[in-house]
């Protein structure tokens, strides 16, 4: 029997009752994303997932993201989310460093793309002895608790996203005259959930200006709205052990990467649900936004 255990009250729960390493009959599926649409967060422990059953268990909740074929590598359906370079060694590049500051600020994942990101996934395969936990923010909650003046003025505004501003604010040496001068993908800044039918602030550390608004007044609304949803009694903290996976909805919650001691390997995989449909034929997203990033900010931690 597939059971959630809750983290919190209201949010986040860790699941189970369910061998997701096998392939799963469509009930099973169906149970499995109506939990994920009412806990916003869940963990599975000890999966047994290798990175083929990663991708498979991925596929259930839609189309994934992935990276091209390239330097005769096939296609990638699982992000480097750790610290080790496409050989296996710990990446000492400075961007690597400076990506993974940004990281470490409460944000969405691809909110600085006009096709979002809904699920990611992200398995442990190699962990440091201490640290390196996944900070998740219950925004859903954090919503229904803004005073109502507020909810009213936010309700039909809509937001800039940019992936150099979070950088920026990590230390990169960007300025906001390379933000502006690339493109800049614009959604509302109140998001109905659609499992869910609850609202969040879909803001986060990638949130850049209010359309139609000056920036002092843009930066005003965005860090208030971002102050009140990482209150410490929205938040839950999530560790990792070898094999463990956590889920979470970008369009129900804000997460943020723990601090860890880079020179300990720490092994992380990520699976990327996309909030779309697939197309047609497979497209490289990810691929053109950085081939179009700040000439400093070029970051081989993607690989």
């Amino acid at each position: 029997m597939i059971e959630a255990k809750p983290l919190s009250p209201h949010f986040g729960a860790e699941i189970v009752g369910v061998d997701i390493s096998k392939p799963l009959e469509p009930e099973t599926i169906k149970q499995i994303v109506a939990m994920q649409d009412k806990w916003g967060v869940t963990v599975y422990r000890d999966t047994g997932l290798d990175d083929e059953g990663q991708v498979r268990f991925a596929g259930y909740f839609g189309y994934l993201e992935s990276l091209p074929p390239r330097d005769g590598r096939p296609r990638q359906y699982l992000f480097n989310a750790g610290n080790l370079d496409k050989d296996g060694e710990i990446n000492r590049a400075p961007s690597a460093l400076t990506y993974r500051k940004g990281d470490m600020i409460f944000h969405t994942d691809s909110s600085f793309m006009d096709l979002r990101t809904s699920y990611s996934m992200l398995r442990a395969v190699e962990v440091p002895p201490s640290g390196g936990p996944t900070c998740f923010v219950d925004a859903r909650t954090a919503y229904d608790d803004l005073p109502e003046d507020v909810k009213a003025k936010i309700a039909d505004l809509e937001c800039e996203h940019s992936l150099w501003w979070s950088r920026k604010q990590g230390g990169a040496e960007i300025t906001r005259e390379m933000i502006e001068e690339r493109h800049r993908p614009v959604h509302k800044l109140v998001h109905t959930h659609a499992g869910s039918g609850r609202k969040m602030v879909y803001a986060g550390a990638h949130c850049y200006r209010v359309v139609g608004w000056g920036w002092e007044e843009s930066r005003e609304l965005i860090d208030y709205l971002n102050a009140h949803a990482t209150q410490e009694k929205y938040i839950i903290s999530v560790d990792y052990a070898v094999g463990d996976m956590v889920i979470w909805d970008n369009l129900a919650c804000l997460h943020r990467g723990g601090g860890f001691n880079w020179d300990e390997r720490r092994d992380m995989r990520r699976a990327t649900v996309r909030e779309a449909a697939g197309p047609e034929q497979p497209d490289d997203p990810f691929g053109e936004l950085f081939s179009n990033a700040p000439p400093m900010s070029r970051l081989d931690k993607i690989n």
